[in-house]
């Protein structure tokens, strides 16, 4: 039995999320929780966030135990980016996105 947990349209980069997702693929959770806690990078906060809601889904909608939960699949896919433009010279303008993220954690018990 698998519970798992999304957070949608995050204001970070999918690129920036694995970095810190790539830490916790295939740990304990508890194990997983504290190498978050230590992470010094702002992905690091909204992982720990969702791997906290996926604990809580697998605890309570499915009865298992939180010693025995594994972080089997953890990945971010792309979401929408916002389209903004910044001013240059001559009266031109740069066009920049902010990119946005879907983190999912997935846990299950060993």
């Amino acid at each position: 039995m698998e519970a798992k947990a999304i957070a949608r349209q995050v204001r970070i980069s999918p690129t920036k999320s694995r970095q810190v997702l790539t830490l916790i693929r295939g740990k304990n959770a508890g194990q997983a929780l504290e190498t978050l806690r230590f992470t010094p990078k702002k992905a690091a906060r909204v992982v720990e966030k969702v791997l906290k809601s996926a604990i809580a889904n697998a605890e309570h909608n499915y009865g298992m135990d939180m010693d025995r939960l594994v972080v089997v699949k953890a990945y971010a896919d792309q979401g929408p980016s916002m389209k903004r433009w910044q001013p240059v010279s001559m009266g031109r303008v740069h066009p920049y996105k902010h990119r946005t993220s879907h983190i999912t954690v997935v846990v299950a018990e060993r």
